[in-house]
């Protein structure tokens, strides 16, 4: 049974840094690019950042290059995203995911996390 964990969510406050989790189980975390998403109430979950296979390549929306970073360890299964100056409009569910490819949309996952409540307060 393929399990993504999330962790690390929490209350910040706006310009504050925070480390998301991601802890894969149940499937061969080598073959998979990650990636996270986020989803905002009455918005449709939007591509974050992504990073390949071996952790060569980093992606990234344009709303969070340069404040976010997406890192993975591949000995543990486990992948990361430090978020630094975070603005109240990144109030949302961030989601962990396996991509079928790295091709950083929501279609082309193939597992999802349950997510993990992130609220940047003003």
């Amino acid at each position: 049974q393929v399990q993504l964990v999330e962790s690390g969510g929490g209350l910040v406050q706006t310009g504050d840094s925070l480390r998301l989790s991601c802890a894969a189980s149940g499937l061969n975390f080598l073959l998979y690019p990650m990636a996270w998403f986020r989803q905002a109430p009455g918005k449709d979950r939007e591509f974050v950042a992504g990073i390949s296979t071996l952790g060569s390549n980093s992606f990234y929306s344009d709303s969070v290059k340069g404040r976010f970073t997406i890192s993975r360890d591949n000995t543990k299964n486990i992948v990361y995203l430090q978020m630094s100056s975070a603005k109240p409009e990144e109030t949302a569910v961030y989601y962990c995911a396996a991509m079928k490819s790295a091709t950083w949309r929501p279609a082309n996952v193939e597992y999802w996390g349950r997510g993990t409540q992130v609220t940047v307060s003003s």
